[in-house]
């Protein structure tokens, strides 16, 4: 048998509390634990939820442009993805950049 031994799910309920997780998220390597939370966050969310956890993260004060160990901020990273546009998008509605 090949495949997926789950089926893809694509609908589930993404609620604050499982959103305001991922501002738990430890640095990884030389990276601050800043970019960590938005690079684990951009990875894992949908854009709908990544506005909302933007907003968290932003009201718990933390780094909207923390760099990793390179100098590259989420964004720059973003503009090299093509679905990274939505994620862009997001930024400027929450940032008003």
């Amino acid at each position: 048998m090949s495949g997926p031994s789950k089926p893809s799910v694509t609908d589930e309920v993404w609620t604050d509390e499982r959103v305001q997780s991922f501002l738990t998220t430890p640095a990884v390597g030389a990276d601050s634990e800043d970019f960590t939370v938005l690079l684990k966050a951009y990875r894992g969310m949908r854009p709908s939820d990544f506005e909302r956890f933007l907003r968290f993260y932003i009201e718990a004060g933390r780094d909207v442009y923390a760099a990793d160990h390179r100098g590259r901020t989420i964004w720059t990273i973003m503009e090299k993805h093509r679905p990274g546009a939505k994620f862009l998008a997001v930024k400027e509605a929450v940032c008003g950049e």
